[in-house]
């Protein structure tokens, strides 16, 4: 629909790679550079200067790539609104979700979106919140799904879904484990937390300090940058770690992991939905509502 030279200036400019933007593109590098070199010609203005690998953009590609962003918006609620008409919805999404929730939460919903609205092409990014928020900052996704509690203000947060972090090892050792604990047998276990800018890690966090236990308290043995390498590194040895339940229903079902109580402190956190302030567009707000329907109904 709309200049293809467009689209190929803005993929550099928010890459600032005409390598990884022909990748993106499924271009050769030639074919970006001659795009690129149309588009300055066509415009009389030079968009894009490289100092050896470096890339950066003039003042006029400022103001296009800026330009390229509102037109891409318009051009998205147009596809959306046209084939409302139809009674389907099209368009494309871009969706980012903390580790946790993409591993475990959003695959059964996409599955079902994706078979319901089968015009729409949907891509996933994942990571921890902090990396995702700065995705939504860099408007490199339109829509997000995170844990955490931090609030940035160039961000709007809405409710999405209930989550409780649970304490769990696995249930192989010799010994039988309680099935409760107090504050003070805790902070003696070895524990395996999730790495810095984690939303489950600062979940934990505020939930100790408010029982006045410092992240210095806690006998940490290691961080790992996955919950499911917490889970394989717990299978194979006598740690702690604070999960997500969701992360882990089909281990406890299994046998293999095991919830531990703790008298006095128990971790709810609201799993949340993000995009930039302002109002979100017609097909993030389609996927918002149909993630809510699907999670009640599960």
């Amino acid at each position: 629909m709309f200049d293809f030279r467009l689209k190929v200036f803005y993929t550099v400019a928010n890459k600032l790679s005409f390598t990884k933007a022909a990748q993106e593109l499924f271009i050769t590098q030639p074919a970006v550079t001659k795009h690129i070199h149309e588009l300055e010609s066509q415009l009389g203005q030079t968009l894009i200067e490289r100092n050896g690998k470096v890339i950066e953009l003039t003042a006029a590609g400022k103001i296009l790539a800026d330009s390229c962003k509102r037109i891409f918006s318009i051009y998205g609620e147009l596809e959306f609104e046209l084939a409302q008409l139809k009674g389907k919805a099209a368009g494309s999404l871009r969706i980012g979700a903390s580790t946790t929730i993409s591993q475990y939460i959003l695959p059964a919903i996409l599955a079902e979106f994706s078979q319901k609205h089968n015009t729409v092409r949907i891509s996933v990014i994942d990571g921890n919140s902090e990396y995702i928020e700065q995705q939504l900052q860099d408007d490199k996704i339109d829509i997000a799904i995170v844990e955490g509690s931090s609030k940035k203000s160039f961000l709007h947060y809405a409710p999405f879904a209930e989550d409780e972090l649970v304490l769990v090892t696995n249930t192989s050792k010799k010994q039988k484990q309680k099935e409760e604990i107090t504050l003070q047998q805790l902070v003696k276990l070895p524990l395996v937390v999730r790495e810095f800018g984690s939303g489950t890690l600062e979940i934990l966090q505020q939930a100790l300090q408010q029982q006045r236990i410092k992240p210095d308290d806690l006998n940490i043995i290691l961080r790992l940058g996955t919950t499911e390498g917490i889970k394989q590194y717990l299978l194979h040895s006598n740690a702690y770690a604070f999960i997500s339940i969701y992360a882990v229903l089909n281990e406890i079902k299994a046998g293999t992991l095991q919830v531990i109580e703790i008298k006095d402190l128990r971790i709810n956190r609201m799993l949340q939905f993000v995009h930039t302030q302002g109002q979100p567009s017609a097909l993030s707000s389609l996927f918002m509502r149909f993630c809510k329907r699907q999670h009640r109904s599960a």
